[in-house]
């Protein structure tokens, strides 16, 4: 894989007072991109940094979102501090904070303080659940939004809801952060002013609910736990074969249905059936044709699944675990540094002219924080 230089965030000064996933997230991406992060940490270093201790001993969540930053101990109630870092800000392109609700405001670093300081700088204040209304105030991490959007509810078996396994509240507002600063900074180079960004947990995960809400609010219909299974598309689940193991397939229209019925499952006839002819119709007897599904792939091995599967042209994927993710021949790593030694992470998903970007080291808590100080001395 090669490397690819262009970094066009070069000379972009990023502060964030962060913590956890969120503004992590967005800080690292702008990283990544080229700017200079300083990431505000307490003596003790970001909570996240002890969430498990599995990569050399560091913390998983931390290595992955905070690559390529420079780490400054200072403490925000400290006058001395609390001027080191606004004579920081005031040459500052980006600031960034998920703090809890209030916490940045009260102790001087408001969004519009800042911005009347240095009218150029873009504010990016990440919370739970917005900055109005009664939720204003709740904390919020990542499993608690899943549960308030909705999301655990469409997630899951039939038995009760579920929760997605990795942190899509927390990453989604990292990502819509992200795409506002970029926005942020085209904007500025026509108004040279800032802007003030707003961005939640809720709102981000609000938006990928889309689908469903408008089920609910415009065809009076709650979307279901169907488990591995497509809730309005069939079949587009996943079924046992004879080796053990689980295949997905996903058929998209009626051009595809026959190709699996006559090459895969081998009945070319199965589309005449009234109650398999249309989506619809498959979608009121899924238990008919899933017994279909289930006889042919239940009683063949995978090898052969596969390759009729391919033949037919359907779409499919066998059903992985993380060990599995682990050797997969489409993932792409790359070698970053951290304080207890190397470490491969999932490369970024973008190729940027057919290569990706170097990405800095995983820094340890200040170590950046004696140069920093001599740099914005008064």
């Amino acid at each position: 894989m090669t490397r690819s230089a262009l970094k066009p965030l070069e000379g972009i000064l990023v502060v964030s007072m962060e913590q956890a996933v969120a503004a992590p997230y967005c800080a690292s991406r702008l990283a990544d991109a080229g700017a200079r992060v300083i990431q505000i940490e307490r003596a003790e270093g970001d909570f996240a940094r002890n969430y498990d201790s599995v990569v050399h001993g560091e913390s998983a969540y931390f290595v992955w979102l905070n690559r390529g930053k420079e780490s400054l101990v200072a403490n925000i109630k400290d006058a001395d501090d609390k001027a080191l870092l606004y004579r920081i800000l005031d040459k500052a392109d980006v600031f960034i904070q998920n703090l809890a609700p209030g916490a940045a405001a009260r102790a001087g670093f408001g969004s519009d303080e800042l911005r009347a300081r240095n009218p150029r700088l873009i504010t990016v204040d990440i919370s739970g659940y917005g900055e109005e209304g009664e939720f204003a105030d709740m904390k919020a991490y990542d499993l608690l939004v899943q549960a308030e959007s909705g999301l655990c509810s469409v997630t899951g078996r039939p038995e009760g809801p579920g929760r997605v396994g990795v942190s899509v509240c927390d990453v989604g507002c990292g990502m819509y952060s992200y795409m506002a600063v970029l926005e942020a900074l085209i904007a500025r180079d026509t108004t040279g002013e800032g802007s003030s960004i707003k961005t939640s947990l809720f709102a981000g995960m609000a938006d990928w609910m889309t689908v469903p809400l408008m089920h609910f609010d415009y065809g009076d219909h709650i979307v279901p736990r169907v488990g591995l299974n497509h809730p309005s598309i069939h079949p587009y689940g996943a079924y046992d074969h004879a080796d053990g193991g689980q295949i997905l397939i996903a058929i998209q229209n009626e051009r595809e249905f026959a190709r699996l019925c006559a090459d895969v499952l081998l009945d070319a006839d199965l589309p005449k059936d009234p109650r398999f002819e249309s989506n619809v119709a498959r979608c009121a007897h899924r238990e008919e044709f899933d017994a279909v599904i289930n006889a042919v792939f239940g009683t063949t091995g995978r090898d052969e699944l596969v390759a009729r599967l391919r033949a037919a042209q359907i779409a499919f994927g066998e059903v992985n675990d993380v060990a599995g993710l682990s050797t997969h021949p489409a993932l792409r790593r790359v070698e970053i540094g951290s304080p207890s030694g190397p470490v491969n992470l999932v490369a970024p998903p973008a190729l940027v002219n057919e290569g990706v970007r170097d990405l800095g080291p995983v820094p340890e808590v200040g170590a950046h924080t004696k140069t920093i100080r001599e740099e914005f001395s008064e």
